[in-house]
């Protein structure tokens, strides 16, 4: 019997010449993430397990995204651990306003296919997107890591998702996911390795899978991986002969696999306040918002700011419209493409790269009674605003589309 992706990774990492679900394995980590939530309590619990060095200090990346610009007097705190952590043991990959931490470890090259990366943020799961075994872990974990370089893991059983067919125009990779997380529900995944793949997959961009690997989470998934192909090796700068080892074999043992025709799937949301309560955007058509939020680490990327200045082209905006790049070099990229332009002619409020509004620290939070379209990861009680605001999540083109008529509308491309 052959082996799933998830098991070939783990496999080849600990030299082992066979696995099983559920088996218990140390493997050895070639990347970790922290970011400044996180920080001052990793530093914390690191210096309590009486460890005086780091493993390795260029496999430490630390990201100061959550917290920036600082929203609160106390935020500054975590800027100051984080500079001495980084002052006494002599880290050296250090981002303190380059972007969002789930699209900086994969645009910097920090995670690649093949490797096992953990980080301190449930969306870890995004660097799967280029056959990378990433998955969020708490702050104890991570200074355990710090110390030893290593890491155990339960080898996860492997849902198999297969989405085959040409997408429709309106429909987005933010739909897929949703609808995926819709019918697997919420817990459906749980400890679970999502492996997609499927000819819809092997059309779509890095960057449209990046979305469905950092949503997976929300299913539960231990982790979600696609099979790396040559716009994989482009994007993270490697051989095709040095990852052709990362597929899941026909003959693998798979939990299940669950397969989608992709032009039967329509533009969807994530109504409040769950993110497994999808429904189509025509059902819920015409619902008043009072804002609109594009960004975020799921739909931050160059391709989603162009779909939405692509609507937004010679219209103007009648709600509310936040856009915040994922990274510094997409800002850029999007200035040059002249979508800034775009969308800054339609009344959209253009933001620095960040986590702020997505995790309800700054940046555009909601109060009692409003109701927001975002294109970020999860629409909890509290998630934007206070606990009465109604999240809607969908994909950038319902997003850009429902800020013309401050109405949830289907987008029609």
């Amino acid at each position: 019997m052959g082996y799933t992706l998830i098991e070939k990774i783990i496999k080849k990492n600990a030299g082992l010449d066979h696995i099983a679900p559920g088996q218990i394995v140390t493997v050895n980590v070639d990347r970790v993430m922290i970011h400044d939530i996180f920080i001052p309590f990793v530093a914390e619990k690191f210096e309590e397990m009486g460890f005086s060095r780091i493993w390795d200090p260029e496999k430490v990346v630390l990201i100061y995204d959550h917290l920036v610009p600082t929203s609160a007097v106390e935020d500054v705190r975590h800027f100051q651990i984080g500079d001495a952590f980084v002052e006494k043991y002599g880290l050296v990959n250090v981002h303190r306003r380059d972007g969002i931490c789930h699209q900086l470890m994969t645009e910097a090259g920090y995670a690649g296919p093949g490797d096992v990366v953990f980080g301190t943020d449930s969306h870890t799961t995004t660097y799967g997107c280029v056959g990378c075994f990433s998955s969020g872990i708490g702050y104890t974990e991570m200074a355990s890591i710090l110390g030893t370089g290593e890491m155990w893991v339960r080898v996860p059983r492997t849902i198999r998702i297969v989405i085959d067919g040409e997408l429709p125009a309106n429909v987005a990779s933010k739909d897929v996911i949703l609808r995926i997380i819709g019918d697997l529900r919420a817990d459906g995944a749980t400890y679970r390795s999502l492996e997609i793949t499927g000819s819809t997959v092997d059309r779509m961009s890095i960057a449209s899978r990046m979305t469905i690997a950092n949503m997976a989470i929300e299913a539960g998934a231990k982790c979600c991986l696609f099979r790396p192909d040559e716009k994989t090796c482009e994007y993270s700068g490697v051989r095709m002969e040095d990852v052709d080892w990362l597929y899941g074999d026909e003959d693998a043992d798979y939990e299940k696999v669950i397969c989608y025709k992709a032009e039967d799937l329509v533009p969807v949301c994530a109504c409040p306040s769950q993110v497994d309560n999808i429904h189509p955007v025509s059902e819920v058509e015409g619902t008043r918002i009072d804002q609109v939020f594009i960004g975020s680490c799921t739909n931050g990327r160059l391709e989603d700011l162009a779909v939405a200045a692509g609507i937004l082209k010679g219209k103007k905006v009648a709600c509310k419209c936040i856009v915040t790049p994922a990274s510094r070099k997409i800002y850029i990229d999007a200035v040059e493409a002249g979508y800034m332009k775009i969308l800054a002619e339609a009344g959209c409020i253009i933001t620095q790269p960040g986590c702020g509004l997505c995790c309800g620290r700054a940046g555009g939070i909601l109060t009692d009674g409003e109701k927001v379209v975002a294109t970020n990861n999860r629409n909890f009680l509290g998630r934007m605003g206070t606990s009465k605001v109604g999240i809607y999540l969908a994909s950038p083109a319902t997003a850009a589309t429902s800020a013309i008529t401050a109405t949830i509308t289907c987008p029609e491309m």
